[in-house]
């Protein structure tokens, strides 16, 4: 099972009908409980950058005020005595002015985080600067998927058009036309692009917003070995392995003439990823023998298909022996929850220790590398990613310290299993009552939705939906690979309700659709109880919705251990359930993020 994590508060957006509720008297929800709530792990944001505008330039008639100033001094000097006393004002010359600075060359450390920060001058550390690149491009990609779907469905139409329009005239005439054979051609011509991932790498690298654009040798700032990646394009904005398909990473001739590597024989490797594709590779954790690049049916069985040649990444990592530069490792695995249907780990520095010639298992010449991996570095995560992608328990009855099956009373369509390995002896979790929906007294009269769009089907294909329209011109989700994503972050968002007339299934009903990922609660040494996940949840996807008892402020007893919040429309979601909060993991939903929890206990093993 996963890896436990934990989550930390984070600014959460609120999530409404169609129509917002607007209620008389103040009201509050009141024992919060478990169940599903929306939104989201890593969830895209803007990054910084993108918010900054390029400095004006000065304009207007006449002479400069910098220029006027210089001319008469004494006017300058009566203007600036006329000013408030209680403001200070300082003037910065445009030659004081700091550019910013170039990233050097990072020490190399084997306790596997580099010993660099900030090193972009922006004051920000290297962590939060990795998490905001990676934020941005999971915004770039689902906006370019969001486009390609429009492209698609204006094509499939403009298709079906002209298909019906050419068998009309082909009634008419009596002659039989090509226009099914030429629509044909045209659908496949215009469908859906693959690879919006790679979109967003050329946006990133058109706003200069790609993270460490000059190959490194050794760690990376803010990267952290263990850390996990869903798609070699996240892999490139950062500048860890800077090329979306190739599998050796190496520095080209145009580093020879630097200084800091005036004694390097280049190309230099600075980084592999093994993701299973080369037949000859072997890996033992700590030592692997690596094939090189070249010769292989990368679009059909992945056999080797003709012999390699010692030149670019071959080349580059033979030298990398003779120089004794560390190398980057990223392993890859299977994942059946990740978009691209793979995650990769950083697993640290290694070092090429030999390297040889041989003929491989199809017949054909082969360069291999041995490489060890470099001592003092934090351990392998990598068979917990295998183990946690490829091998979770099939059934709950494998989980170790087992209390409960199911905590929602089958009341979810996947159960909630609850364990506990800290008690002795070990307790399910107790003083809660589980509630899948809203729970409204009797006494208190909710409006009813009046607003309602009459799209047919799903919203995404209706280009005048009224709730996208409510939303800023587009809908808030994009369904990729069968599971909707927020685009963008969003102060409020409005999804189609009980009297629109779109199906269960549009993606405007993304939080509508249940639980979707396996949950389970277990209990910590000191945080009370906390909630992890079997499976992958990808940046903007649903996790859980969090519901529980309306009532008015007035009807609250303070004494109650319990935890309210104020669902007024113009206020967003503060908290949760007291019990989570008064035991140190308060959580803010939505919008979570991974952090490593080390506090609670390892996460079941299968084996």
């Amino acid at each position: 099972m996963a890896k436990v994590d934990s989550v930390a508060p984070v600014p959460s957006p609120t999530f409404m009908d169609a129509a917002p509720l607007t209620l008389p008297p103040p009201l509050v929800v009141e024992e919060l409980v478990l169940r599903r709530s929306a939104r989201c792990l890593n969830r895209p944001t803007r990054p910084s950058y993108a918010d900054q505008e390029p400095p004006k330039k000065p304009g207007g008639r006449g002479r400069g005020k910098r220029k006027r100033d210089e001319e008469k001094p004494e006017l300058a000097a009566a203007q600036q005595g006329a000013k408030s006393p209680g403001r200070k004002y300082s003037k910065v010359e445009a030659g004081e002015r700091k550019p910013m600075p170039v990233i050097a060359a990072v020490p190399v450390s084997c306790a596997g985080v580099a010993t660099e920060d900030d090193a972009m001058g922006t004051g920000k550390s290297a962590k939060l600067r990795v998490k905001e690149t990676l934020r941005a491009f999971n915004s770039h990609y689902l906006h370019f998927v969001q486009e390609e779907q429009k492209r698609a469905q204006a094509a499939l139409q403009e298709i079906e058009a002209k298909t019906k329009s050419g068998l009309k005239r082909q009634t008419k005439g009596g002659k039989k036309k090509s226009s099914k054979q030429q629509a044909e051609a045209e659908e496949k011509e215009k469908r859906p692009s693959k690879r919006p991932d790679l979109k967003a790498i050329t946006k990133m690298q058109e706003m200069n917003a790609v993270l460490y654009p000059e190959k490194r040798i050794g760690h990376l700032p803010g990267i952290d070995v263990g850390d996990r990646f869903y798609s070699r394009a996240e892999m490139v904005v950062l500048g860890i392995h800077s090329h979306w398909l190739n599998g050796i990473d190496y520095m080209g001739m145009k580093y020879q003439g630097k200084k800091e590597y005036e004694k390097l024989t280049f190309p230099l490797a600075t980084c592999i990823v093994m993701s299973g594709i080369y037949e000859d590779d072997l890996d033992k954790a700590d030592e692997i023998i690596y094939t090189g690049q070249g010769g292989n049916d990368l679009l059909g069985n992945h056999r080797q298909i003709g012999s390699q040649q010692l030149t670019r990444g071959n080349l580059a990592l033979k030298n990398s022996r003779y120089n004794g530069n560390p190398v980057r490792v990223i392993r890859g695995h299977l994942s059946k929850n990740s978009y691209t249907g793979k995650i990769y780990t950083y697993d640290g520095l290694y070092k090429v220790v030999h390297d040889w010639v041989q003929t491989g298992v199809q017949g054909h010449v082969v360069f291999k590398y041995k490489l060890k991996r470099l001592e003092g570095q934090p351990s392998l995560t990598t068979s917990e990613v295998r183990f946690t992608r490829a091998e979770a328990p099939t059934t709950i009855s494998e989980l170790p310290g087992l209390v409960c099956d199911d905590i929602s009373g089958g009341q979810e369509n996947i159960p909630i299993p609850a364990t506990n390995l800290v008690d002795d002896p070990p307790v399910p979790p107790s003083g809660f009552t589980y509630l899948k929906s809203l729970k409204i007294p009797k006494d208190i009269k909710i409006p009813s939705s009046i607003i309602g769009c009459d799209c047919e089907g799903d919203c995404a294909t209706n280009k005048n939906c009224s709730c996208a329209q409510r939303n800023g011109s587009d809908l808030p989700y994009v369904s990729h690979k069968n599971i909707g994503r927020l685009v963008e972050p969003k102060a409020v968002v409005f999804e189609c309700g009980a009297n629109c007339s779109c199906n269960h299934d549009c993606v405007n009903r993304t939080s509508q659709q249940g639980l979707q990922y396996r949950l389970e609660v277990f209990k910590t040494a000191s945080k009370g109880w906390g909630v992890r996940t079997w499976d992958t949840i990808l940046p903007g996807a649903p996790i859980c919705e969090y519901t529980g008892v309306l009532r008015r402020t007035e009807d609250l007893d303070g004494s109650q251990n319990n935890y309210c919040f104020d669902i007024d429309c113009l206020q967003t979601m503060k908290g949760l359930d007291g019990r989570e909060k008064r035991a140190g993991s308060e959580m803010h939903l939505p919008n979570l993020h991974p952090e490593d929890d080390s506090d609670a206990p390892p996460a079941p093993d299968a084996s």
